[in-house]
């Protein structure tokens, strides 16, 4: 076995992104997502993880930075390995917080530069706005969220999956 340097097989290991959002609702259930500025699609409130910053810290910075209100974010209820795909070169780790549940949206102030617009929607609703490989998360977090133990999702999909994932 030959020795390499820990600067050299650091350097060699492949890189991902990071993201963290919030699973919020209210209290009938139903989930808080937002309309960004730069997509066609909603979102969960979040964000991508900066360096030095963990991944509860992005949550907590972005739902700040997006909504207007402080949230402390809760358990871990989702982690999705996201493959590259598009104009994404790198895979994404992608966290889904427990935001809680706010009794209704009077107390969110949009940021007008990252966010249009933001509702509480059904879950069935909220799967159908989501990007397909975003919509698992739904019910993920939810199911997460009532077993007080998180999903560890895979593109999207559950795991283990019901058939092979392709690599």
């Amino acid at each position: 076995m030959t020795w390499t340097e820990p600067a050299i097989w650091y350097a060699e290991l492949p890189a991902f992104h990071a993201a963290a959002a919030a699973y919020i609702t209210d209290p009938v259930g139903d989930v808080l997502l937002v309309k960004p500025t730069y997509r066609d699609h909603w979102a969960f409130p979040g964000g991508y993880v900066e360096a030095e910053e963990y991944p509860h810290q992005a949550c907590a910075r972005e739902l700040h930075e997006e909504l207007g209100i402080p949230i402390t974010p809760g358990n871990l209820l989702v982690v999705d390995w996201s493959p590259p795909t598009g104009p994404r070169p790198r895979a994404l780790v992608h966290f889904t917080f427990d935001g809680g549940i706010l009794a209704g949206l009077g107390e969110i102030r949009l940021s007008a530069q990252e966010l249009d617009d933001a509702a509480f929607v059904p879950p069935e609703r909220a799967a159908r706005l989501l990007p397909a490989n975003v919509a698992p998360r739904v019910p993920a977090a939810a199911r997460a969220r009532t077993a007080h133990a998180p999903a560890y999702l895979a593109g999207g999909l559950g795991y283990p999956p019901s058939t092979p994932l392709e690599c």
